[in-house]
């Protein structure tokens, strides 16, 4: 059986009679947006077209992306969303750019079927189970109203009570073949919006462009502010202390001899101010690329980093019996290491818990708590730049919060496993 098939058997034939009616409905607002637009396009040439057909493009995206997912929870049809960003500014750039997208023509002219072809499939299978229905139940109604429903069937003419009974095993074939023919109806649909809209080779490949380099553009972004940040970490932190080293020692040498207790004091202040900027220089190291992931790989480093952590955190780990690469390792790590972060600072949670499995060429990492709720990745709490380090790696995250908890974000890496690696000795 076919998943569409399937979809459709769970659906259920009396909710795709709902459907089908409601798809009739809103299908007829196609033939009302594509002369809109059309019109707005001829008025290009007197430039107030532009903001008007910029102005109803989204409603078109709406409107076709709102039947995308329509189609979707009905049979299964995942049909992929394949517009372009449009990043121009100016309306005659937007305009150039919109218009090089293919997706936009290809919602137009699906449209066009849409209200045609698509609306014909919805009121025929409505029509055929309300007809169906209104044959099973004509001897009822009948004496009602009589003679108001006298119809010439070919084999008989319905004109008394007694004929009306006739009309029952045309309904109940109506509503057998409407019982079988509604899903494939539905799914002939949804196959023909699939064919139209969904992205092209074409569109597949710019908007794989697209996104790499709006991956590119946040890696960048991401490099030189940790760049910025190691800056920072070492003017305020270990170069500060290693000045001041310098100039203790270089006090205690002139007290030598006239302060001998002065310059004891110092030389202890400078050992104090050694051992903490060795301190500080490897913290920074720990932020670059902590060492216990070189030496013990992700699941020796999750395990020591939960170690740290002020509460509770079941750790579940699956990894292969080789190392990953490392820089899905270390970025795998970090987005663990945040998220757990803002576990600790922002959830009020008293139990959380990390999931780590790598199957079928993905690294998927799933951390929860038991908090508040209410995360937002917008809100600036650190989701963001997880998505932002997870980007390089074509990589995903899902975050699910009610309020009132429990608060669960799903990472996902794609990566293959690489060859096995040896601990330094």
């Amino acid at each position: 059986m076919s998943v569409g098939l399937a979809k459709v058997n769970k659906v259920g034939r009396f909710r795709l009679l709902w459907w089908t009616l409601v798809l009739t409905v809103v299908g007829l607002i196609g033939p009302v947006l594509v002369p809109l637009l059309l019109t707005f396009v001829v008025l290009i040439a007197l430039w107030v077209g532009i903001p008007l057909t910029l102005w109803t493009l989204p409603i078109q995206h709406g409107f076709v992306n709102w039947h995308r997912t329509r189609f979707a929870r009905l049979v299964g049809a995942e049909i992929p969303s394949p517009y372009l960003s449009v990043h121009e500014r100016g309306w005659l750039r937007r305009l150039a750019e919109v218009a090089r997208d293919p997706a936009n023509w290809r919602d137009t002219l699906w449209l066009l079927v849409n209200a045609t072809i698509g609306v014909t499939f919805c009121i025929f299978s409505f029509s055929l189970f309300c007809s169906s229905v209104f044959l099973v139940l004509q001897p009822t109604i009948w004496p009602f109203a009589p003679g108001v429903f006298n119809t010439n069937y070919g084999l008989f003419q319905v004109h008394t009570q007694a004929t009306a009974f006739l009309t029952i095993p045309y309904g109940v074939a109506g509503l057998l073949l409407w019982w079988w023919l509604s899903p494939g109806l539905v799914r002939a649909d949804a196959g023909l919006a699939r064919w139209l809209l969904k992205p092209t080779k074409r569109s597949q490949l710019a908007g794989r462009v697209q996104q790499l380099a709006a991956s590119r553009a946040q890696t960048i972004d991401t490099q030189a502010a940790e760049l910025r940040r190691i800056e920072r970490d070492l003017h305020d932190g270990a170069q500060a202390r290693l000045v001041g080293l310098g100039m203790n020692l270089g006090m205690a040498d002139e007290l030598l001899d006239s302060d001998p207790t002065e310059a004891r004091r110092l030389l202890a202040q400078a050992r104090t101010d050694t051992g903490a900027a060795l301190t500080d220089l490897r913290d920074l190291v720990r932020g670059i690329h902590p060492p216990v992931l070189a030496d013990r790989g992700l699941d020796g480093a999750l395990q020591a980093l939960i170690l740290a952590v002020p509460i509770p955190v079941a750790l579940s780990v699956e990894l292969p019996a080789g190392r990953l690469p490392d820089p899905v390792e270390s970025a795998a790590y970090f987005a663990v290491a945040e998220a757990l972060t803002n576990v600790v600072k922002h959830s009020g949670a008293g139990t959380a818990w990390i999931e780590v499995r790598h199957r079928d060429a993905k690294l998927s990492m799933v951390v929860g708590d038991n908090g508040r709720g209410g995360a937002d990745p917008d809100q600036g709490s650190g989701l963001g730049g997880i998505r932002r380090r997870l980007a390089a790696f074509d990589g995903t995250i899902d975050v699910s919060s009610p309020p009132g908890g429990p608060t669960v974000v799903r990472m996902e890496v794609p990566c293959e496993q690489s060859s096995p690696k040896t601990s330094p000795s």
